[in-house]
């Protein structure tokens, strides 16, 4: 599965002047200003023209400007994981990285990727969603038991989401998950090894195996903690690996996602995956999952950017 193809381009110049977006307004903001920084200073080292824009508007701006002809986006969440920002650019005919209006969208709601998979064969945790104005969560206690996990259905890097082991916890998890979105989900535990399949162009990458102290591989986890461990090569047998990584490409393509993303996974004690969510637009920070898998075959940050950069060719 890591057979990487030759990079296409050889001239920095041939991407044109580079549009990098990267902020916006989200509650995954920091996330994306910390990647972005990375980024940017990996085109400075490839010599790559760009120009950083902190959100949507003062990118939109700039194209109008004849700024921008190719943009690398690094949104995460609402207004640049979602469609919104891919759909402005396909209005506006400037190529971008990532997944295109429609496919974004579909990976960015838990709710209806998760049709989607179930539709077609891939596992993915049970769960009920609650839209505005309904309260019926002990419907999902009372079909899930505890311990569930409350969720926003629009919204990446765990934030607002809930790991909740006793009835009193709910209506507080519930709260959380509200305050980022009208629609939230409850989804019933599966006990697991926590993995995560990374794609760049038509490849997955080496599976990682993220352990935690902490309950669950919350945001502080992700970002903060220097008590996360990070296994790649991931412990499984190649075979095994090699099978899970096909599952994750096929689950990633059935959303009609393309370029480069990540699939998130857990992997039963029976050896049973359970897909959990795809990101269109996966971080790019020092802890970040798909520079750690890139590097593991040799693609280093500055080669992974480029590379990401010629998925919009």
């Amino acid at each position: 599965m890591n057979n990487v193809p030759p990079l296409k381009l050889k001239d920095p110049a041939a991407f044109g002047r580079v549009g990098l977006v990267i902020g916006g307004s989200s509650a995954e903001r920091e996330v994306s200003l910390k990647g972005g920084r990375a980024v940017a200073a990996a085109m400075v080292r490839s010599k790559i023209s760009h120009e950083v824009f902190d959100g949507p508007m003062a990118l939109f701006d700039a194209i109008g400007q004849g700024r921008v002809d190719r943009v690398f986006n690094l949104l995460h969440g609402p207004d640049g994981e979602d469609g919104s920002l891919q759909g402005a650019l396909q209005l506006m005919k400037i190529p971008g990285t990532g997944a295109d209006l429609a496919s974004s969208a579909l990976s960015m709601d838990k709710v209806r990727s998760k049709w989607v998979w179930e539709r077609n064969g891939i596992s993915t945790p049970p769960f009920m969603h609650f839209g505005p104005g309904e309260k019926n969560y002990q419907s999902a206690l009372d079909a899930f038991g505890l311990p569930v996990f409350v969720k926003p259905t629009c919204l990446g890097s765990s934030i607002g989401v809930s790991r909740v082991k006793s009835e009193s916890e709910l209506l507080a998890a519930v709260e959380l998950s509200r305050s980022f979105g009208s629609t939230i989900i409850v989804e019933k535990e599966i006990r697991g090894g926590e993995y995560f399949a990374g794609i760049l162009e038509q490849i997955a990458l080496p599976l990682i195996r993220v352990v935690t102290p902490r309950e669950f591989y919350d945001y502080t986890a992700k970002y903060e903690s220097d008590e996360t461990r990070y296994h790649c090569p991931c412990g499984l047998p190649p075979e095994v690996e090699q099978n899970l990584q096909v599952q994750a490409l096929r689950a990633f393509h059935l959303l009609g996602a393309a370029g480069w993303g990540r699939i998130d996974f857990l992997l039963d004690e029976q050896g049973k995956p359970w897909f959990l969510e795809a990101n269109t637009t996966p971080g790019m920070t020092d802890h970040s999952l798909v520079p750690q898998a890139a590097a593991s075959i040799g693609i280093g940050f500055d080669e992974l950017v480029w590379r990401i950069l010629e998925t919009s060719l």
